[in-house]
């Protein structure tokens, strides 16, 4: 038994009234509002369970972090050894085993044109290593980003972000940040040819929204940014490590960037950890001496828990050969889902790539007063009426894909099998046979309350 009777304080409280109290009582209030306020027992692979012992599919996945599986035991046994080790980690004016270990075997992975890695404790944190070190090693100001974009939450990350349901409030962002449409490089070149952009920062397929690149899209950023000296930095951090098929996203396009971040699953989602990789030269110009030999840090980021889960997370990656069953996965969920564009009016579109998948909504011809009313009361809220009954019902959780949005999202373990996939499928399609009537009880619930879409990652 540990010293704070952790199994007896958990059996004792009650998660949502704590939470509403102490933490975030709005949040608590919307989880009632929609039913999503489950007390959760436990959670293995692609599963949780509540209390009341019913098994739920997860296809949020912590919003991607557990693409090796929730309470992955290899890797949790990875994290008991660490600890029964006693590692001299964090020594602060020193250096332990772990960090270079996992930095090394992370190397193997991108081109070899980057060489170093910066670790961080968060991908809002490695973003932000990007644009600091980038702006370093170019000596530019400006940073551009693509609208719509998500980076992260911090003041750096946020001011790159091209949210307004996220950035409105925080305002005045940093100054030199903008921002240019996905999929257009002549916006981004307009800015580029200035040649005093540091860091061009884009998601290779965007979070919100799950938004797929055109075609020559990015090679075309990639030559831009080469040609006028810019940096070009891949956002990976929710599209890495497997979640698209491939182990980096940016390999679907030959892409050979200067700068990557990763985080999310880098752990396995045990432990918060993240990192920056970047070319040798662009850091080292960076710790260019002695005396700036500790120019950039964090206190907890090459902690040695992070790196143990990390080496193990990479490990389990390979032995279980995740990267390609996600491509795999992937490839049956499209083919079980894009029939759903013929088969209902309301689904305008179903993409993805692996297991990064999303289905869109539009105005359907029939009911298309309903739906007026609907959205105006809310916009986006008819994927609500999807993600809702999904969990409710069906016992699946899903996300809307941001807010404003009628996208309903995915972003599950890895680790799922083919009954899940075929699961949710027909799951889905159930439940669109009910929401695209729109009844008129859901209607009124939507005009009363006015519940808002998640705007989530």
């Amino acid at each position: 038994m540990s010293v704070v009777g952790l199994r007896e304080l958990i059996a004792g409280s009650d998660p949502l009234e704590d939470y509403a109290q102490a933490v975030n009582p709005q949040f608590v209030r919307l989880l009632r509002t929609i039913g999503f306020d489950r007390r959760w027992a436990r959670a293995e692979s692609a599963y949780l369970w509540d209390d009341a012992g019913n098994r739920f599919l997860d296809l949020l996945g912590g919003f991607g972090m557990f693409n090796m599986g929730r309470n992955n035991p290899r890797i949790r046994a990875a994290l008991v050894e660490a600890l029964e080790l006693e590692t001299p980690g964090s020594v602060q004016l020193g250096v332990s085993s772990l960090p270079g270990l996992l930095a090394k075997e992370i190397l193997r992975r991108p081109p070899p044109r980057l060489g170093r890695v910066l670790f961080t404790s968060s991908g809002t944190e490695a973003v932000e290593a990007a644009i600091k070190l980038g702006r370093a090693a170019t000596k530019r100001p400006r940073v551009v980003s693509a609208e719509h974009a998500f980076h992260g939450l911090t003041l750096g990350s946020l001011s790159a972000n091209g949210c307004e349901e996220f950035t409105g409030p925080f305002g005045p962002l940093l100054p030199g940040f903008d921002r240019v449409p996905f999929n257009d490089p002549d916006a981004l070149e307009s800015h580029l040819m200035r040649e005093d952009v540091a860091v061009f920062l884009v998601e290779p397929v965007q979070g919100k929204g799950v938004v797929l690149p055109d075609p020559g899209y990015l090679e075309a950023a990639q030559a831009l940014c080469r040609r006028y000296g810019t940096l070009f930095c891949v956002d990976e951090v929710q599209t890495g490590l497997g979640r698209t098929g491939r182990t980096f996203a940016f390999e679907h396009w030959g892409l050979d960037p200067d700068i990557v971040t990763i985080a999310k699953s880098i752990s396995g989602g045990y432990v918060p950890s993240g990192a920056c990789i970047l070319r040798a030269r662009d850091l080292d110009g960076v710790f260019d001496s002695l005396e700036h030999a500790v120019r950039h840090g964090s206190t907890f980021a090459p902690n040695d828990l992070a790196m143990a889960a990390g080496l193990a997370a990479l490990a389990e990656l390979d032995g279980q050969g995740l990267v390609e069953r996600s491509r795999e996965l992937g490839a049956r969920l499209l083919h079980a889902t894009e029939p759903l564009a013929e088969r209902y009016e309301v689904v305008r579109e179903v993409r993805g790539l692996g297991l990064m998948w999303a289905i869109e909504f539009g105005e359907p011809k029939r009911g298309k007063l309903t739906w007026r009313a609907v959205e105006k009361a809310q916009h986006g809220l008819f994927a609500q009426f999807v993600v809702i009954p999904l969990f409710t019902e069906h016992r699946v959780l899903t996300q809307v894909a941001g807010h404003g949005l009628n996208v309903v999202k995915a972003l599950p373990p890895l680790t799922l099998t083919e009954e899940d996939v075929d699961g949710f499928a027909a799951s889905l399609d159930a439940v669109l046979a009910e929401a695209e009537r729109i009844p008129r009880a859901a209607a009124r619930f939507a005009l009363k309350m006015g519940v808002a879409a998640f705007p989530l990652r």
